[in-house]
């Protein structure tokens, strides 16, 4: 260990303490004591404590009680409750408190070590987390959370192309994140100050579209009661971005080609055109080069959308995003439903990194605020997950077979796999418990814990 990391031990029994000292100190950590909450309380409220080792019940102030301030203090330390009369709604209760796990007395020294391996590898990953998405996060692109290199090479572009009025087409499958590179286009530049207005081509109907991207002067047609501005007039001075423009109409098409070339627009009913200063951003999950071929999109508006190209890769291209994208979403949501500091388990992150996300980034972020709504306490199971991740994970049964082949070995290892997870999900992570479900020793769960990699 390279730097000894503080560890607060809270119980009533001075052996007890006394022996986690001891244990502690021989596996490299610096250990202070305390005889109740109250006292841990106000050692804890100072700081310094990576740990916190804490009894449920005790004088003066109990392990719930303790668990409430804390996170009323705002104390950072991960808690570990211990208990020689706990149950199971114990631990979930102090789950849901906020304690990160719970150990039923008595246990046993590689119990301990196990439990407090598993807290450092979950805080290193989320200091790495929040150092890596501080990293990516240029000023100019705060919401685009990623590092992977494609994407690096995609903004990079981005600053340079941002300086400048080029017409841009982003291509990529449906929840890429097309308009978020569109608003990092527009926000880099030289047209921050103007307005982003952004329109869906294939959410407007036909009939309407014309008059929401030119406007209209009163009486044009039967409804125009008054003169409305359209969203080219709108966009004046900054960006206009047209998104899944290939579902806008042939008839279409062709004025907007002219209003590219002329920089001019002409309302429906007006006698006049009028100039505009309008950079367009172009977004599309269709193939514009196949529709083009098959009559269905004017080559020459192909060409003066495409002068410059940018393809994002979709999610599973990019799955070192992942856990990037969920510790993101997992504190975007968890805010705004008043459920802050949620983490996902090793299993259930192991499910959305192994998912293949047809949806890409949107369908991952549904996941993550459905999830969000069905965790109980502070960590996201695998059993929050919709059952078609966790099967396109491989964490589940497909459709009634184990495993994809016909081997009874696997099928019994996947089995075996699948009900250790589900013992731990009923038992908040408590391994004395969950052994005692599973109807193994405590020890044998340890070592299955290993081989399975659920650690």
């Amino acid at each position: 260990m390279s730097e000894k990391k503080k560890i607060l031990v809270v119980d009533d029994e001075a052996n007890l303490r006394h022996m986690l000292q001891v244990l502690l100190k021989k596996q490299g950590y610096l250990v202070e004591q305390s005889a109740d909450g109250a006292d841990a309380l106000a050692k804890a409220r100072e700081g310094g404590y990576a740990f916190i080792l804490c009894d449920i019940r005790m004088p003066v102030m109990d392990g719930k009680k303790f668990l409430t301030a804390c996170n009323e203090s705002g104390i950072g330390a991960t808690i570990i409750m211990m208990s020689a009369y706990g149950t199971v709604d114990d631990a979930i209760e102090c789950m849901k408190l906020g304690a990160y796990d719970y150990i039923s007395k008595p246990f046993n020294s590689d119990e301990i070590s196990l439990v407090l391996k598993k807290a450092e590898e979950r805080e290193r990953l989320k200091d790495e987390n929040r150092r890596l998405r501080d990293a990516v996060r240029g000023r100019a692109f705060p919401d685009i959370i990623s590092r992977n290199a494609r994407m690096a090479e995609i903004m990079e572009l981005v600053k340079k192309l941002s300086e400048h009025k080029t017409t841009v087409l982003i291509q990529g499958e449906s929840g890429t994140g097309k308009e978020l590179v569109a608003r990092a286009l527009h926000n880099c530049g030289v047209r921050r100050q103007g307005p982003f207005v952004a329109v869906n081509c294939g959410a407007i109907p036909a009939a309407l579209l014309e008059s929401e991207l030119f406007g209209h002067v009163k009486g044009a047609f039967t409804d125009a009661g008054h003169d409305k501005i359209g969203l080219f007039e709108e966009a004046n001075g900054g960006t206009l971005f047209l998104d899944e423009i290939g579902e806008l109409p042939l008839s279409l098409q062709v004025k907007l080609l002219r209003v590219l070339q002329e920089e001019e627009i002409r309302r429906l009913g007006a006698s006049a055109a009028q100039k505009v200063d309008v950079r367009v951003v172009s977004a599309t999950s269709r193939d514009l080069a196949g529709e083009v071929a098959a009559g269905r999109f004017r080559e020459d508006l192909y060409f003066r959308i495409n002068v410059f190209a940018l393809s994002l890769p979709p999610l599973r291209e990019r799955v070192e995003d992942v856990p990037l994208l969920v510790d993101h979403f997992l504190e975007k949501h968890g805010e705004r439903m008043g459920m802050p500091g949620v983490r996902p388990t090793p299993e259930a992150l192991q499910a959305l990194v192994r998912y293949g996300w047809p949806g890409n980034v949107r369908e991952l972020e549904n996941c993550i605020e459905r999830g969000l709504v069905l965790c109980d306490g502070g960590t996201l199971g695998l059993a929050c997950l919709p059952e078609a991740v966790r099967r396109g994970a491989g964490l589940e049964a497909r459709g009634g077979d184990l495993v994809d082949s016909l081997s009874i070995k696997k099928g019994a290892e996947a089995l075996e796999r699948q009900l250790i997870v589900r013992a731990l999900e009923q038992t908040a992570g408590n391994r004395t418990h969950a052994a005692r479900l599973l109807e193994i020793s405590h020890r044998a769960l340890l070592y299955k814990l290993k081989e399975y990699d659920l650690g």
